[in-house]
């Protein structure tokens, strides 16, 4: 009895020992790193991406000039076509043939837009219906926070009404404020009596039309800093008739080109003023891949508004890198040609501006 005894606490003080191993090697093992070659669930390691080159690989940067241009294409009818496509059309800059690197329909870009309103003596009868299809346009167009619009109103000196913006009511109100500036002198319907006092040269410029200059500043200071990307435009509700400023029709090309500006003219004025200037305004617009419009009533003016609106929304961007990468700052000439023979037999007619100045190198700032 007594060995038996003896033989149940033997066993109970091996069971204790037992437990007391195991529990120890099981306390060990979470303080213990674990041993990669036993491991059966290890941590994932990242794998570094594919496209990271290795130390020995050389980084190349591309440091190339890319030209945008928009275009629109219409047949004889002026009916917009919107299906081309990139193998209907060859580019050539400075005559030598250049490889399109991109080619889309844009509908979509933003807009930054300015309309120029000129508010001299010959807009006396017309100014009132000019805003009314102004805003009307806006309202149609202007798209809230991805377009904006600015209003410049001028006659010898240009004035800016509104800023950059697409807030509607301000735009509105900045139409609302633009009003006709008589000369000095003026008694109305065309009649100016008198000289201007020696003193009064600002009343001297209200009796004068600088319209290349107001052309000029828009596209430098206004248009210029507009963001890239963006498609930009000057509605150019003038007679065309310059009769003041210091800037020429060339300097006013130049500054449209180089902000990357389309300039749709609107030829409206008063007969008694002689008429309007058809061969400046279609030349302006032209030049830069606009439109001249000469409507004879309110009606037609609007229709001239609508159509803008429609080009606008219906043009093609295409992209190149000119074989010639100098930065000299040169006027090099664009032309888009058709190579759709069914397209030319149509006789349809791709408007775009007509050439770019190439950038200059950047100077170091101190």
């Amino acid at each position: 009895m007594k060995r038996k005894k003896n033989l149940i606490i033997l066993t109970i003080c091996l069971l204790f020992l037992s437990v007391s191993f195991w529990g120890l090697n099981s306390s060990s093992a979470q303080q213990m790193p674990p041993n990669p070659t036993t491991n059966t669930n290890p941590t994932p390691v990242p794998t570094p991406p594919d496209d990271i080159p290795e130390e020995d690989d050389e980084i190349i940067n591309i440091d190339t000039e890319v030209v945008n241009v928009l275009f629109t294409a219409q047949d004889k009818k002026r009916r917009l076509l919107t299906s081309l496509q990139q193998g209907d059309i060859k580019l050539f800059e400075n005559g030598q043939p250049q490889e399109i690197i991109a080619f889309s329909r844009k509908v979509d870009l933003p807009l930054s837009l300015t309309i120029l309103i000129d508010t001299s003596a010959s807009q006396e009868r017309t100014l009132p219906a000019e805003k009314e299809a102004a805003k009307s346009f806006l309202e149609s167009v202007v798209r809230p926070r991805k377009d904006e619009v600015a209003i410049i109103s001028f006659t010898g000196e240009a004035t800016l009404e509104q800023g950059m913006t697409s807030n509607m009511n301000r735009l509105r109100r900045a139409i609302d404020r633009v009003q006709f500036t008589p000369p000095s002198g003026f008694i109305g319907g065309g009649v100016v009596v008198g000289t201007p006092p020696i003193s009064g040269g600002n009343r001297a410029t209200a009796g004068s039309t600088a319209i290349w200059d107001a052309v000029y500043v828009t596209s430098e200071e206004v248009l210029g800093p507009s963001p890239d990307k963006t498609r930009r435009a000057i509605i150019l509700l003038t007679d065309g008739v310059n009769t003041s400023g210091i800037k020429k029709l060339k300097d006013a090309v130049q500054a449209a080109l180089k902000s990357e500006a389309v300039i749709y003219s609107i030829g409206i004025g008063d007969r008694y003023y002689g008429g309007i200037n058809k061969g400046a305004l279609k030349k302006i617009s032209e030049n830069t891949g606009g439109r001249a419009f000469f409507p004879k009533d309110e009606r037609e003016l609007r229709g001239a508004f609508r159509q803008i609106q429609e080009e606008m929304r219906s043009q093609y961007l295409i992209a190149y890198e000119p074989t010639n990468q100098e930065r000299d700052g040169s006027y090099r000439k664009i032309n888009i040609q058709l190579t759709n023979q069914q397209l030319s037999k149509q006789k349809v007619r791709l408007t775009h501006r007509e050439g770019y100045f190439a950038k200059t190198p950047k100077r170091n700032k101190k």
